[in-house]
């Protein structure tokens, strides 16, 4: 979004800063602007390197390419992406008001944003959806691997389209003494082409989004937990449950954090559509600032949340930061996947099987053999499977 469209101006006519009393908001203590720096170069650094982590340990792992995992590849480059193209220009420019960058890194910094936050968002989305039909319509088909990319293209493609206004109206001005990027909406005596862009942008990428995966997740959670897990059910009926219970919580945790990061984001700029106001006090700067590096930090926490709650997730990043136990790494992904545990279940109870029959059918040819030979004294012996057991002592 256009962050400083509330503030480039002294004289207001391109912003709403009161700069009569020879206040300049703008200007900051040099440890006021460090604590900040290293605050938001923290941020990005975890997340950019997190997030390319989770990419690597999906693409590089068979076991992990499921659809689930896709979307949240595509989840992950997003905040990547934004992370490391919009969040310190973001911080330059909210410290300084002044633009360095240019009017083509200006669009760019203008539309990318929303694009992202819409893929990230609507990539949850995706997943709450692919969930709630897997656990509550589980006899019907699963979205493969090709339907969910183009699921993804989709959502870039809109994502792309909602932000474009934010491109095309995106300009830079010369002011006396220094260059301001800014959106330059076209005004209309009717509407307020302004408000009504934001308020959709606002709807679009949070509320409904938002309203839809509550209630596919409050549903399927009525669905994991309101019942015990029956006594006489399968020990894999019980650990496909569990395994279930614990990717669906792991996505509720993704889903709250996103929220209450974005929250405070939202009311910002929806305030200051409506009471512009508000936002011509001197402490607005440091409050914009504290927005957002809260809603910028929503993109680090994904990787940390699914180390925490993902024993795959967290192999993998063992395998990335350390080389400590590679072979028991390995195993945990790629290995114990579900599949390979019930495939290795199956070879081993056939095995078994094969083993009893062969057993048996030793025995009846002995039995067999027996029979046709004269009838002489034998000592009496027990048997089990083939092998001959030793007589019992007489008394």
């Amino acid at each position: 979004m256009d962050p400083l469209y509330n503030a480039t101006d002294c004289n207001g006519t391109t912003g709403s800063v009161n700069c009569s009393d020879g206040f300049n908001q703008f200007v900051q203590p040099v440890w006021q602007i460090t604590l900040w720096a290293v605050a938001y170069c923290s941020m990005v650094a975890v997340s950019v390197v997190g997030n390319m982590v989770v990419i690597w340990i999906i693409l590089a792992h068979k076991c992990m390419r499921t659809v689930t995992n896709y979307f949240l590849v595509n989840l992950a480059l997003a905040e990547a992406a934004m992370s490391a193209f919009n969040t310190v220009i973001n911080f330059v420019y909210a410290v300084h008001n002044e633009w360095y960058f240019g009017l083509v890194y200006c669009r760019f910094h203008n539309f990318f944003p929303i694009a992202a936050i819409f893929a990230s968002i609507y990539s949850m989305t995706a997943i709450a959806l692919d969930r709630y039909m897997a656990i509550i319509h589980p006899l019907k088909q699963r979205m493969s691997s090709t339907q969910t990319r183009v699921v993804i293209g989709v959502i870039w493609t809109l994502a792309l389209l909602l932000a474009f206004p934010q491109y095309y109206y995106s300009s830079t001005a010369l002011l006396p003494g220094r260059s301001v990027c800014y959106i330059d909406w076209p005004e209309y005596s009717t509407v307020d082409f302004k408000k009504i862009y934001y308020v959709c942008v606002t709807l679009l990428i949070y509320f409904l989004p938002l309203c839809v995966m509550g209630c596919a997740y409050t549903t399927v959670g009525f669905t994991l937990w309101a019942s015990e897990i029956p006594g006489n059910s399968s020990e894999h009926y019980k650990q496909q449950l569990i395994a279930k219970r614990k990717v669906v919580k792991m996505m509720i945790v993704v889903v709250c954090t996103f929220a209450v990061c974005w929250l405070p984001y939202h009311i910002y700029f929806l305030l200051h559509q409506f009471f512009p106001e508000l936002f011509e006090q001197r402490y607005i700067q440091q409050v914009y600032l504290a927005v957002m590096w809260l809603a910028m930090s929503s993109t680090m926490y994904n990787p940390i949340i699914y180390y925490c709650l993902n024993r795959r997730f967290r192999a993998g990043f063992h395998q990335a930061f350390c080389c400590c136990n590679p072979t028991i790494i390995k195993e945990e992904l790629e290995l114990k996947s579900p599949r390979y545990l019930q495939a290795q279940a199956s070879i081993y109870r056939a095995s078994r099987m094969e083993t009893v029959v062969s057993a048996a059918d030793h025995t009846a040819a002995e039995d067999q053999k027996r029979a046709e030979l004269p009838s002489v004294p034998l000592t009496p012996r027990l048997t089990w499977g083939s092998q001959p057991m030793p007589q019992a002592p007489r008394c």
